[in-house]
């Protein structure tokens, strides 16, 4: 038994779930780690977020009390010691929205308008003073990833027009924001909702994977679920849950348009370099399979004639990651 194995025993016992049967749940892109415990007819989640490895519990726990706060379906609380990374959660279950829309497409504009209209609502409301600013620089500081870990992953040369990404999207982003700014979950996608038809209203909706939550336009957890990196989403649902959300609050669906589809692009950019990362440095190459779906949308959203410079710079610095070249990143998996 490790260190960490006695830490959290100690820390269960304490909470008052000693000798709890545990399970590991699928793990994610994170240093997370995730269990499911049972203990009589109770049930809980445990997260092993060890510090030092870029992980927050202080941070999630902050936000999650904040949506809670709202009316929202965060995880409760049950015991924290942020100073080990560790907390004691509520389960939600397993109902994911990845899992229940594959296997019964039907329901997936049933959801994902449900999904839609619980950002509308949270938009409304001012984000807490706690999230930092995800504006013109901070995008463009996370775009940075692309050239680092991508651009030699493929055996490509870093270009002049590479290197200006950053630096075009800050711009855009400074002409369309048109200064809107709510909570943004980041990670608003598929795999951390969790479907819950038994709560009232937006509550159906639990949400997991929020510690990482900033003040940025509202467009960007929109994109984040209508352009999911890890499922395909019919271009007929896009369009109808933009139509749905710039309607339900009133806003012009054309400058939204604009800001939408630099967002989109924004994100798809940083996830080619994220993923990148993943396989290269953390021996996780199973994401590089999400490439062409996240390289289909980074094209989809530069088709907007607002992005047109943006456009010729992705072209000029970007070879596109065919079945070559992503294969030349998993042969270099760390």
């Amino acid at each position: 038994m490790t260190d960490r194995d006695r830490l959290i025993e100690g820390f269960l016992a304490s909470a008052g779930w000693a000798g709890a049967a545990r399970a590991v749940l699928a793990g994610d892109a994170s240093a997370r780690r995730y269990e499911r415990l049972a203990l009589g007819d109770r049930r809980a989640v445990l997260m092993d977020a060890p510090p030092g490895r870029g992980e927050d519990t202080a941070r999630f726990a902050r936000v999650g009390h904040w949506l809670r706060a709202q009316g929202y379906s965060a995880p409760g609380i049950f015991a924290e010691d942020h100073a080990q990374g560790l907390l004691l959660l509520e389960d939600l279950g397993d109902p994911l929205v990845a899992r229940l829309v594959a296997a019964d497409p039907g329901r997936e504009a049933e959801i994902y308008a449900a999904a839609t209209d619980f950002l509308a609502d949270l938009h409304r409301h001012p984000p807490p003073d706690f999230a930092p600013p995800l504006g013109g620089p901070a995008l463009a500081d996370l775009v940075a990833i692309l050239p680092e870990w991508y651009l030699p992953g493929i055996g490509a040369e870093r270009t002049p027009a590479s290197e200006e990404l950053p630096s075009r999207i800050a711009a855009l982003h400074d002409r369309f924001s048109d200064g809107q700014v709510a909570l943004s979950l980041r990670d608003f996608h598929s795999e951390n909702l969790i479907w819950l038809p038994d709560r009232p209203g937006h509550a159906r909706l639990g949400l997991l994977d929020f510690q990482d939550a900033v003040a940025a336009h509202p467009a960007y957890d929109l994109v984040s679920l209508l352009q999911d990196a890890r499922r395909d989403v019919s271009l007929a649902i896009e369009q109808a849950m933009i139509a749905r959300y710039t309607g339900s609050r009133g806003l012009d669906h054309d400058r939204f348009a604009a800001i939408y589809a630099l967002l989109g692009a924004q994100r798809a950019l940083r996830i080619v370099g994220v993923f990148a990362r993943l396989a290269r440095r953390d021996g996780k190459p199973q994401y590089l399979a999400h490439l062409p779906r996240v390289w289909a949308a980074l094209e989809r959203n530069l088709k907007h004639p607002a992005l047109a410079e943006l456009a010729r710079a992705v072209r000029a610095g970007l070879p596109a990651p065919t079945p070559e070249r992503i294969a030349r990143l998993r042969e270099r998996a760390g």
